[in-house]
């Protein structure tokens, strides 16, 4: 047997949205697996050079992890992943692996969970931890994901599908962007992001315009920028000239919406990538 499986980079929080919005983005990372080769774990692209090859990656934990749940044995394979989304960005490179593993581990072991996204995301959702970048990495597009509860796919505004992505050559571990996070917030913080959270719905479904305003958010961003500060000088440069712009996922890369035109040495050593929003979550090609 041998499968391909594509998973989407998803941009998490959006601003106000914390732990529950997501936007599937068109950069994406495959993983093929094949039952008759030599068994081993190979790389090619983001982190082909640091990534392990023992079987101690996430994808194949993952893979391992279903098997162990479904009380089943994964057969011995050959694992290569072609990574296109960068490493501990806040681009959600753990829920694309996570996802492939899933997926993956389903086709081989003929569980049928590809032709059931609703099950993908539950076993996914457990294993990340958090829905967020889980849902769009599935269902694709613009999702809502309520902790134990239902995923909402919103249908995004037309003009808003293309984005750009400033992403800086540091990067930021998920574990220690929460860790940057207050345990308590005050209650006019969070009524803050309980208001803009609702006009972002509007803004990125209907009222386009809105965005600037309503990306602004007080729970998380300030936390992580503090762990990125060049990153934060470049988000405040374009706050300042009006680029709806938010910290992608947990940092330190920045989403702003549009097919911002940048000068290269406007950001430093910071990349910028032009991608589109992506409408499919995970594809299989048997």
């Amino acid at each position: 047997m041998r499968v391909t499986v594509r998973v989407p980079a998803t941009s998490a929080n959006l601003g106000p949205g914390f732990d529950t919005f997501g936007l599937a983005l068109s950069i994406r990372n495959s993983g093929t697996v094949d039952t008759a080769a030599d068994p081993g774990v190979s790389w090619a692209g983001e982190g082909a050079e640091e990534l392990p090859s023992d079987g101690s990656d996430l994808v194949s934990r993952t893979m391992g992890a279903v098997a162990d749940r479904m009380g089943e044995r994964l057969p011995p394979l050959a694992l290569h992943c072609e990574n296109r989304i960068p490493l501990a960005r806040g681009l959600g490179s753990s829920s694309a692996a996570i996802v492939l593993g899933v997926v993956l581990a389903s086709s081989v072991l003929e569980l049928g969970l590809e032709r059931e996204p609703d099950s993908v995301f539950a076993i996914a959702a457990d294993l990340e931890g958090h829905p967020d970048n889980v849902a769009p990495a599935v269902y694709g597009g613009f999702t809502i994901a309520v902790p134990d509860g239902p995923v909402l796919r919103l249908a995004l505004h037309p003009d808003l599908r293309s984005v750009t992505l400033l992403v800086p050559p540091e990067r930021v571990l998920t574990a220690d962007a929460r860790a940057a996070l207050p345990d308590v917030v005050p209650l006019a913080d969070a009524v803050y992001n309980l208001a803009h959270g609702a006009i972002l719905v509007e803004a990125l479904t209907r009222t386009p315009e809105l965005l600037p305003l309503a990306l602004r958010d007080r729970l998380h961003q300030d936390a992580r920028l503090a762990l990125a500060p060049k990153v934060r000088d470049n988000f405040q440069e374009l706050q300042r000239d009006g680029v709806a712009v938010c910290v992608s996922g947990a940092g330190p890369s920045l989403l702003a919406f549009g097919s911002m035109d940048a000068d290269p040495g406007r950001f430093g050593t910071t990349g910028i990538l032009h991608a589109q929003v992506s409408d499919d979550g995970f594809t299989v090609d048997a």
